[in-house]
C-alpha cells in the first residue's frame, strides 16, 4: 500500500528490495458502489465507498481493517454491507492522516481497527521480557539495546511490513492500532497473509532478503570480553582454551585496539605484529574478529577529509559533533554509497588484507550522545525520515566489501538492524545490557521477536554486559545460566565489562581505555567452569544439527530460535507460551530465568511426543509438567521422531 500526497512516488523500496515471481492480480472495479479490489495470491485488497481499506484472506476472513470514524454525508454511495460495516460517526477521524510541516513534507497516522483477541509477535529488539506486543507502544527508532524492525506477524494469519524508515511509534492498543511517523513523503507498508506462520514468515524473507548461509566455525562457541588490550593477552587467552581443551571458534578483539577512533588501524604499541598473531590463531583453528566503530575522532587523520566530501553525518544545529567518547566524533554517514567504500578501502587494508576474518559493528544505530532525532541529516535525507535505515547501511558497506573481495558466507557482529539487513549478512546482538535475571529474562523475549521480524541471525552477551562481578556467587548462578540458554541461541557468544577492572596501560593511545575481568569460563570458579565445559562440548556435538537449521534460515528466512506456536500453530496453548522457545524444528528449550530456582514447569506442545535430554523420559505433548533444575540442567526436550538423531549429542552433559 503506497499513498502520497505529491504528484510522484518517490523511486525508494526501502526494504522490499528483492525481485519476487509476478502474480497475475486480479482487479475488479464496481464504479456503482464506488467500491475495488485487488486479489494477489491469498490476500484481497479491498477499498470502499468511504475510502476505507481492508484485507481478507482466500477464505473472505477480515484481517486488517482501516479504522475510520466520520459521518456518511451521502447514504446512497456503497453497498448496504459497507454502509452497515461503516461507524457513521461525528468524530471525523480517518485511517490515513497526512499532516502538513513546515517546508513541505508530511506527518503521517494510520489507524488499524483493534481485535482484543490478537496476539502480536516480532517488530525487533526493546528492552522488556513479554512476547505478546498486544497493547503495547513502541517506539520505531534505534538506541543502545534498542532495534527497531517494522514487522510484526498476527495470530489471525497475516503479516504487515512497516516499509518507512522514518522516526516514529507503532501503538498496538485495545481500541486501535496507530502506526505514527514524525516525518515522511508517503505512506508504505506491505501486508502478506498465509495459512501458517511459517508461510508469512517465509513470504516476507523472500521480499526483504535471507541471510546468507552461515560458516561452520560461526555455529561453536565464541569468546569476547572488554577487553583485551595487548596481543600478548589476546593470545595467552587463547593458548589457554587450547591448553584446557575447550572448544572455541572465534575470539574477539574489542574497541580502543586502536590508536584513536577514525584510524580504523591497530595501535602498535600494543599490537605490534597483527600478521603474526593472526597465524598464531589460525594455527590453533580459532578466527579472529576485531570491533570497529563508525565514529571519526576531529583529531585522527581522516576527519577533515571525510567532512569535506560529506562523508559524515550533519547537524542541523549546533557544532558538527555527535559523540562525545574519549574525544570529540563525527559519525559515518553510512546512507551515503561513497562514505561506505571510503571506510571499507580502510578496514580492507588495515585489517582484512592481514589476515582478520571477521567484523564486528559497534555503535550501529548510531549512537549519539543526545538522541535529538530532529538533529541529524543524512545523505539520503533527515534523520527524522530516514535514520532507522542506517545499520542497513553500515552491514551492506562491510557486506559488499568483503564479497567483492572474494569472500563467500559473509557474517558480521552488529549491534543495530532494520528490514532487510539479513541479507548483509547481520548477527544482531542486544546491546549494552545489564547482569541481572530480568535481563536474562528481556533477551528471551527479545531474540523471539526478532527471529520473527525477519532477524534469524541473533546472539547476547552471556551474563549480560554491566554489573557482572566474576567472584560473587548470585552473579556466577546468573552466568552459568545464562551460558545454558546461550548453548542454544543462533550464536554462542561471551562478552561482558566484569568487575574488577584493571587500571589503563597508559594515557596515550589504545592505552587510555581500562579492562574488565576475565569472562573467560575458568573466571568464575570451579563449579560453573564444570558446567560450562559440558555445555561447549554439548555446542559442538550439535553443529550437524545447527547446521540443518541455519539452511532453512538461509533458504527460507525461518527463525533459528522461534516461539512454541511456529511449528505447533493449531495448538492454542502454544499461543499463550512465552517462556520456553524452540531451537530449530526438534529442540524444545525451558530456560532458567529466576534465581535460585529449582523447578519450573514447561509446556510440551500437542501433536508429538517429547523426550527429556537429561532423563530419557518420553512425555505425551498436550500438557504442562514440572521437571527439576539443578543448576547444571537447563530443561530440554527432543522431539520423539528426532530423538535417535539428536539425543546422542547430549551425551557431553554426563
Amino acid at each position: 500500500m503506497r499513498s502520497t500526497k505529491y504528484a510522484t512516488y518517490t523511486d525508494d523500496n526501502h526494504a522490499l528490495s528483492e525481485p519476487v515471481s509476478a502474480y497475475q492480480a486480479v482487479v475488479a472495479v464496481n464504479e456503482g458502489q464506488r467500491q475495488g479490489t485487488i486479489t494477489n495470491g491469498k490476500l484481497t485488497a479491498k477499498i470502499d465507498a468511504f475510502k476505507n481499506l481492508s484485507f481478507y484472506n482466500q477464505n473472505g476472513d477480515l484481517l486488517l481493517k482501516g479504522y475510520q470514524r466520520n459521518r456518511v454525508d451521502d447514504m446512497s454511495a456503497g453497498s448496504n454491507q459497507d454502509k452497515i460495516n461503516h461507524f457513521n460517526s461525528a468524530l471525523n477521524i480517518d485511517s490515513r492522516e497526512f499532516k502538513t510541516l513546515t517546508g513541505g513534507d508530511f506527518e503521517l497516522k494510520v489507524r488499524f481497527e483493534s481485535d482484543p483477541n490478537e496476539k502480536l509477535f516480532g517488530m525487533g529488539q526493546y528492552q522488556q521480557d513479554f512476547l505478546n506486543l498486544k497493547n503495547a507502544k513502541l517506539e520505531l527508532a534505534h538506541r543502545n539495546s534498542q532495534a527497531s524492525v517494522p514487522f510484526v506477524l498476527s495470530s489471525k494469519g497475516y503479516g504487515m511490513l512497516w516499509n518507512n524508515p522514518a522516526i516514529g511509534d507503532v501503538n498496538f492498543a485495545k481500541n486501535l492500532t496507530e502506526w505514527h511517523a514524525l516525518s515522511t513523503k508517503e505512506l508504505d507498508y506491505w501486508v502478506t497473509c498465509g495459512d501458517q506462520p511459517s508461510e508469512i514468515e517465509e513470504n516476507y524473507a523472500n521480499v526483504t532478503g535471507k541471510v546468507p548461509m552461515m560458516p561452520d566455525f560461526a555455529m561453536g562457541y565464541w569468546q569476547c570480553k572488554l577487553r583485551y588490550r595487548t596481543q600478548d593477552e589476546l593470545l595467552e587467552a587463547a593458548r589457554e582454551f587450547k591448553r584446557r581443551q575447550l572448544p572455541i571458534s572465534v575470539i574477539v578483539i574489542d574497541y580502543f585496539h586502536w590508536p584513536k577512533s577514525g584510524e580504523f588501524t591497530f595501535d602498535k604499541t600494543y599490537w605490534p605484529d597483527p600478521e603474526k598473531m593472526i597465524k598464531e590463531l589460525h594455527g590453533m583453528g580459532i578466527k579472529l574478529m576485531v570491533s570497529v566503530w563508525p565514529t571519526i575522532d576531529e583529531t585522527s587523520s581522516h576527519y577533515k577529509e571525510m567532512q569535506e566530501k560529506g562523508y559524515l553525518v550533519q547537524t542541523e544545529r549546533g557544532v558538527p559533533i555527535t559523540m562525545n567518547f574519549l574525544g570529540n566524533n563525527g559519525f559515518v554517514d553510512f546512507t551515503n554509497p561513497d562514505a561506505q567504500n571510503y571506510i571499507w578501502q580502510l578496514l580492507k587494508q588495515n585489517y582484512q588484507d592481514k589476515g582478520v576474518d571477521l567484523f564486528w559493528l559497534d555503535e550501529a544505530e548510531p549512537e549519539y550522545t543526545v538522541y535529538d532525532f530532529d538533529n541529524y541529516r543524512y545523505y539520503n535525507g533527515t534523520n527524522l525520515q530516514v535514520g532507522n535505515a542506517y545499520p542497513v547501511g553500515y552491514s551492506k558497506a562491510i557486506y559488499d566489501g568483503q564479497k567483492d573481495s572474494g569472500k563467500e558466507n559473509v557474517i558480521n557482529l552488529v549491534r543495530c538492524a532494520w528490514a532487510g539487513s539479513q541479507k548483509y549478512g547481520a548477527l544482531v546482538w542486544s546491546g549494552d545490557i545489564d547482569s541481572s535475571f530480568q535481563s536474562l529474562r528481556n533477551q528471551l523475549a527479545i531474540g523471539l521477536n526478532m527471529g520473527i521480524a525477519g532477524i534469524p541471525w541473533w546472539t547476547t552477551d552471556i551474563g549480560g554486559f554491566h554489573g557482572g562481578v566474576d567472584d560473587d556467587d548470585n552473579f556466577r548462578e546468573l552466568v552459568t545460566r545464562w551460558f545454558e540458554f546461550a548453548t542454544f541461541c543462533p550464536v554462542m557468544r561471551m562478552h561482558g565489562d566484569r568487575e574488577p577492572h584493571t587500571v589503563p596501560l597508559s594515557q596515550e593511545g589504545g592505552g587510555k581505555m581500562p579492562s574488565g575481568g576475565g569472562t573467560e569460563p575458568w573466571a568464575y570458579g570451579d563449579q560453573a567452569y564444570g558446567i560450562m565445559k559440558k555445555y561447549m562440548n554439548l555446542r559442538e556435538n550439535l553443529k550437524p544439527y545447527i547446521r540443518e537449521t541455519m539452511v532453512d534460515a538461509h533458504e527460507k528466512g525461518t527463525p533459528v530460535i522461534r516461539p512454541l506456536f511456529y511449528n505447533f500453530n493449531r495448538d492454542e496453548t502454544a499461543w499463550t507460551v512465552e517462556n520456553e522457545f524452540l531451537f530449530g524444528d526438534s529442540i524444545l528449550v525451558a530456560p532458567v530465568l529466576y534465581e535460585k530456582t529449582e523447578q519450573r514447569d514447561v509446556y510440551l506442545p500437542a501433536g508429538t511426543s517429547w523426550l527429556n535430554a537429561h532423563t530419557g523420559d518420553v512425555v505425551p505433548g498436550g500438557q504442562t509438567i514440572s521437571v527439576q533444575t539443578p543448576i547444571e540442567e537447563i530443561p530440554v526436550f527432543i522431539r520423539q521422531d528426532a530423538a535417535e538423531t539428536v539425543l546422542p549429542a547430549f551425551d557431553a552433559l554426563k
